[in-house]
Formats: structure tokens, sequence, C-alpha cells
């Protein structure tokens, strides 16, 4: 069920400010099982579920349902469109790669000048954003037009495929696969109150936790999240951060925030004693929603679980379906316990 729900959601287009599919996907899921779902201003969807008690610590949930992309803001002569990305993006991976444009999902090529045009000093640099541009087969700038306006945006066309010893290839992983154990858990009993929000915007900032947080005014957060994994054959052992396969992430820290040391330590504990395979990372990078959630208002504790993802905010990312599997293990293990807090 999890990783059907996965699947699912990865197939579904969600860039920053765009998260609408996500989330109608998303709200069908969860209401039958919700005490109450609200969608925000900014766009964040928040349900509350009662569980077997009403804790003494308010417990919020957190996963985005955003993705990065590319948003267009022109569209020359000939009909190709111009870009620039949503979201953190090695310009490196766009080359080539089809992508669905708009609302229509029109679909397009992201191309470049033929390399029989290309100079030897052209060769040996990464091409810049103003020199890429999609094609989606227009003869000029009028028919273009006529399927795509300025301020639509792309998403990467890749197919999901489970490939290897048990990995998932697919876009937007990162952070499909909070949303998917957040609604597996929102289907199940519950042990304390629990508020599960779906952000939007973390791609470019952060921008959906930090109010969704201030009105939800938790004690705790957890953030369920992906995060890089580089475990590579051309990296410096020091640099490889965490690898898929060898469990659930949890971190102490990273580019945006110092989690609390005994939510850190009782999810390693509660791993250790569930037999649940876990790692931390060995190089600090990247960030989540963490960090505006832990800065609202007086400050709330926060901890996080994450999936290790190759090739993060990549048209094709990878992740191992047991580290998914155990990533809602320890999620679940750990409302137990933060139900039972004094």
């Amino acid at each position: 069920m999890l990783i059907d729900t996965l699947k699912e959601l990865c197939a579904l287009p969600g860039v920053s400010s765009r998260e609408d599919a996500v989330r109608d996907y998303l709200r069908a899921a969860v209401t039958p099982y919700a005490d109450s779902i609200r969608v925000d201003t900014m766009g964040n969807l928040i349900v509350e579920k009662k569980g077997l008690v009403s804790g003494t610590k308010k417990l919020m949930l957190a996963a985005h349902m955003d993705e990065v992309g590319l948003m267009i803001h022109t569209i020359t002569d000939e009909g190709y469109l111009k870009f620039d990305t949503v979201g953190g993006i090695d310009r490196r991976v766009l080359l080539g790669k089809p992508v669905l444009v708009g609302e229509r999902k029109i679909p397009g090529i992201i191309g470049l000048k033929a390399y029989h045009l290309t100079s030897k000093e052209e060769e040996k640099t990464i091409p810049k954003l103003k020199d890429l541009y999609i094609d989606i087969g227009a003869r000029n700038r009028e028919e273009a037009s006529s399927y795509v306006a300025l301020g639509e945006v792309a998403v990467f066309d890749t197919d999901i495929v489970e490939f290897g010893h048990g990995f998932l290839k697919a876009k937007a992983i990162d952070d499909r696969i909070g949303c998917a154990v957040m609604t597996e858990l929102l289907q199940e009993p519950l042990p304390m109150d629990c508020t599960f929000v779906f952000t939007v915007q973390e791609e470019v900032g952060t921008r959906g936790a930090f109010g969704a947080t201030f009105s939800v005014k938790p004690d705790i957060a957890l953030v369920l999240e992906g995060t890089t994994a580089a475990d590579l054959p051309d990296m410096d052992a020091h640099k490889k951060v965490c690898a898929p396969g060898n469990g659930p992430v949890i971190p102490y820290m990273d580019g945006g925030t110092v989690y609390d040391r005994e939510l850190f330590e009782l999810l390693r504990t509660l791993g250790e004693q569930g037999c649940i395979p876990w790692q931390t990372k060995e190089y600090l990078s990247g960030g989540t929603d963490a960090a505006a959630i832990q800065r609202t208002r007086n400050g709330v504790r926060v901890a996080a679980i994450s999936a290790a993802v190759r090739y993060l905010h990549a048209p094709s990312s990878v992740v191992s379906l047991e580290d998914c599997q155990n990533i809602l293990i320890l999620a679940r293990r750990f409302l137990q316990a933060v139900a039972t807090m004094e």
C-alpha cells in the first residue's frame, strides 16, 4: 500500500506553488480518516486526527508536496520556451530531458544547440540556462502561445520503475515519500491526537511550513523527508552523506537545523530496540521544513526521519523500498513514544 501510494504521488505534477494535483490526491485519500481538514492561505493541507489519548504534547507531522521544476518566462519568435528553475536543479541534468508543460501537460524536450555547431571551448563548459530551451514542436510564437502561457511550469516526464535489488526510480521522491508515509499513518488508529501538515513551497525556501506551524502551534514536530545520498564511486568517503538500503536517516544536524537532541536519541533508541536499521548523515548538507518549524513562535522541538535518495532534484531519483517501509515503522513507533511523554 505504501509503495503503491508513493508511485501514484510521484507520477503527479507538483512544482512549488503549483501543488494542486498532489493536494487533491492527498485530500481525497485522507478525508475518510480525518476529523478535520483544511487548506490554508499558502495552500498547505492541514489534517487533524484524534488518537487514543490527547497527549500532554501537541504533535505535528510534516512532509512537503512540492517538487523542483521549471517556469516559462519567454516564448521566442521561433516558438521555443525559455525557462528558469524552480528550486535547486543542477543544469547539467536538464540536457535532452523530456518534460510536460502546463496544466495541459504539453510534451516537450529540453534542447540545446547541435553538437556539430559547438565550438571546442563550448564543449568544455556547462551550458547556461539562457542557452537552453523547451521545444514543444510549435512553428512560431503564436502557435506556442496557444498551448502555453508565461508563468506556467514544467515537470520532468519520467517513467516510474522498480529495478535492481529493491530500488525505485521516479521523479519527486523528495518528498512524496514523506507524503506517502503520512497518508499511511492517517489510515491507521493513532496512539494520540496528531496534526498532519502537507506543506507547499519547501523547495523554494520552506515557505509553507512557517505559516502552517504558526497556526498549528505544535510542541513537537516530526519532519518526514527525502535527503541527499551521495554514495557514488567518485565521491570522497567523508562526503557520501548516506546510502539507500542502509535504513532511515536520522539527522542530528543539517544545513538549516540543529535537531532536538532528546528526540534524536529517542529515534535512535527506537530504531535499535526495534531492530530497525538506521543511519545518520556523515556529511552535513541540505535542509528541511524543520528549519522553518523550529523557529516559529517561541520555538518548536523538531526531529526528522528521511529516506536516502540518490540523484536528488533530478529527472530520475532512486530510493530503497525497504528504507521506505522502515521509515513508516519508525514513525509509527515515534508516535507511540510521544503519546506517553510527560
